[in-house]
């Protein structure tokens, strides 16, 4: 329908083209996706409601390293209605094959921008009336900053949450620009090897909680 032209090959090719990945019997070639300036993030006619009536949520990673995590992020990004993803360029996964095929696709349909210093972006936004909310697996290592579980944050205003590295959640620098800091209540006493989630489930929670409330107040 695209004028995409097919080729039929042996199943061989295709686990050379995609070096021994799965890939369900297709494989497409297409130029990369990269990501895109916060310059464009700025533009009006981006979707944002220029009267600040919306209520706006967007997502803020800092160094997500692993491709599979990504997608994942993007994919839940995508489905709960999060209006911007910004990525730490530095120690940060690029948007690859991988990333794309675990958001199911989500990658090519939601752009990604990125920010070469992210605390410089969030004073920006917290200039401009944003309430940034950082994440934490352990909030007794939380210090200088209210923790909330997430059950009980309130959406009043533009919102950007921010996600840690899969090992070393938020840096300091970055927590304590946060206003409020969420954690997601166990459900029972946790084993000391088995006390925190991945870090796509976690978010996927958190955006539920979050953006579960866009849809009952409406825009």
């Amino acid at each position: 329908a695209r004028g995409v032209p097919v080729l039929h090959v042996q199943r061989r090719e295709l686990d050379e083209l995609c070096r021994g990945q799965v890939h369900q019997g297709v494989c497409l070639e297409a130029t990369p996706l990269r990501f895109k300036s916060l310059e464009d993030a700025e533009t009006p006619g981006l979707g944002d409601d220029a009267s600040g009536k919306r209520q706006l949520g967007w997502l803020g990673l800092e160094q997500i390293q692993d491709p599979m995590n990504l997608g994942a992020l993007l994919r839940s990004a995508y489905f709960l209605g999060v209006d911007r993803v910004v990525t730490s360029h530095r120690n940060s996964c690029p948007l690859t094959p991988t990333v794309s095929k675990a958001s199911a696709g989500a990658m090519e349909v939601f752009d990604v921008y990125s920010t070469d210093d992210l605390q410089s972006f969030l004073k920006a936004k917290i200039a401009e009336g944003w309430e940034v909310v950082g994440t934490t697996s352990k909030p007794e290592d939380v210090e200088d900053v209210p923790v909330i579980s997430c059950l009980e944050f309130r959406w009043d205003k533009p919102l950007i949450v921010v996600i840690g590295s899969e090992g070393e959640g938020l840096s300091l620098e970055t927590q304590l620009l946060c206003h409020r800091v969420l954690a997601i209540p166990p459900g029972r006493a946790l084993h000391p090897g088995v006390d925190s989630l991945n870090v796509s489930v976690a978010t996927g929670i958190l955006l539920h909680s979050i953006c579960s409330q866009k849809r009952r107040h409406g825009d």
